[in-house]
């Protein structure tokens, strides 16, 4: 049985830069998605990566412990990256890689990239989220559904880079001839429905036509992140390889623009101005002037009234004073006035808390739906402070 394999990576709608990375260097596939923003996640995505690719042989239990052990360093070496380069503090990754071989596949993975598996119509998920959402959904306090729109479902809980010592997750499976596995980052999965990508997956028989559809689907959704898909199928010998094109090896994202893409948009707003007719006089437009003016006012006031009720049902977890405290409003000012204030202050210091990967966002707030969800977020954040603690010895 041999496998053939497409695989893109697409900085998305809304980035500045693509900071995901996927490695394909048969029999070993993986995505990565970097974590920092500008503090380096395309550095710590493509440096994991690459240290990974050495371990590329057959899907045997002894290169199952070996790349388990690559990761484990990877995590060491972005973490000592982050430490030593101020300008790259605070950055991590996802990995979530596959390795096949001999009818088996190992799947390893820390974080929320995703691995999924199609066989016949049976769509399932391999892998599970390393998240507050997740955990959360796991202890039974939200939904799957709640999970899916809740705003903090991007907070991860493990990923390469954080603490020294790191859990892997590992599942080994059998493989049959007609599988197709799919690795992607979350902004695949944030974009576009589990229903969505199967149906692209079943209805697309060419494995790179099918990663190029879920990319332009999740761009079509909004493309809020970088989007990176791995389609893996198996099939009898005569019909392996990769696509044509496909480049080999570690593919990191790094800085891209959309020059070609949003100068066809360009073009054809511009067509449209111009099919629209000659422009009304000035003299037209001036006469219509206390018009305008009643509208604008009109919609400042509305706005107001609007904004008022929508910060009034605002809610976050930040930094009050040096604790960790529940704020009514949002994280923000306009000119010289605060849009929140404190409604409850707790005794956790925050800067405990801050020293934890997944609790650094509270200087810029994190957003609750409701002063519930936000004491949910509090007592979480108070657990991991105290077992942080008592790992330190207190």
């Amino acid at each position: 049985m041999k496998v053939r394999v497409g695989a893109r990576t697409d900085i998305g709608r809304s980035r500045k830069r693509n900071e995901d990375s996927y490695l394909v260097k048969e029999p070993l596939f993986a995505v990565a998605d970097g974590l920092g923003g500008h503090k380096g996640g395309d550095v710590a995505s493509s440096m994991a990566l690459q240290m990974i690719e050495s371990t590329a042989a057959a899907a045997d239990e002894e290169n199952l412990v070996r790349l388990v052990e690559r990761i484990k360093e990877a995590n060491h070496r972005v973490l000592e990256r982050g430490d030593t380069d101020q300008d790259l503090r605070g950055m991590g990754t996802t990995v979530t890689a596959l390795l096949t071989g001999d009818g088996k596949a190992h799947v390893v993975h820390v974080g929320d990239s995703r691995a999924y598996r199609l066989r016949g119509g049976t769509f399932q998920q391999l892998t599970e989220d390393h998240t507050l959402v997740q955990r959360m959904v796991r202890e039974g306090k939200l939904t799957e559904e709640e999970a899916a729109a809740h705003p903090q479902r991007s907070i991860v809980t493990r990923a390469l880079g954080v603490d020294e010592d790191i859990a892997v997750d590992q599942l080994t499976l059998d493989v049959l001839e007609g599988d197709r596995v799919l690795l992607c980052t979350d902004g695949l999965t944030s974009m576009v429905g589990r229903e969505r990508i199967q149906e692209i997956l079943q209805s697309e028989a060419e494995p790179q036509a099918a990663c190029d559809r879920l990319i332009d689907a999740a761009n079509r959704a909004g493309g809020d992140d970088n989007i990176t898909a791995i389609v893996i199928d198996f099939v009898p010998d005569q019909l392996g390889g990769k696509a044509p094109d496909l480049m080999a090896g570690v593919v990191s994202g790094g800085p891209q623009t959309r020059d070609g893409e949003w100068g066809e948009d360009a073009t054809a707003a511009m067509s449209t101005v111009r099919d629209e007719g000659p422009p009304v006089r000035r003299r037209a437009r001036w006469r219509r002037w206390p018009i305008w003016v009643a509208a604008v006012a009109a919609v400042v006031v509305v706005g107001l009234i609007g904004a008022r009720v929508y910060i009034n049902r605002q809610w976050y977890v930040g930094d009050a004073r040096g604790k960790v405290a529940i704020f009514n409003g949002i994280p923000a000012k306009v000119l010289s006035f605060k849009l929140s204030h404190v409604q409850e202050t707790t005794d956790i210091d925050s800067a405990r808390a801050k020293r934890l990967q997944f609790w650094r966002g509270l200087d810029d707030g994190i957003t609750a739906d409701s002063f519930e969800q936000a004491q949910v977020i509090v007592d979480r954040i108070r657990q991991d402070v105290q077992q942080s603690s008592t790992a330190l010895g207190g």
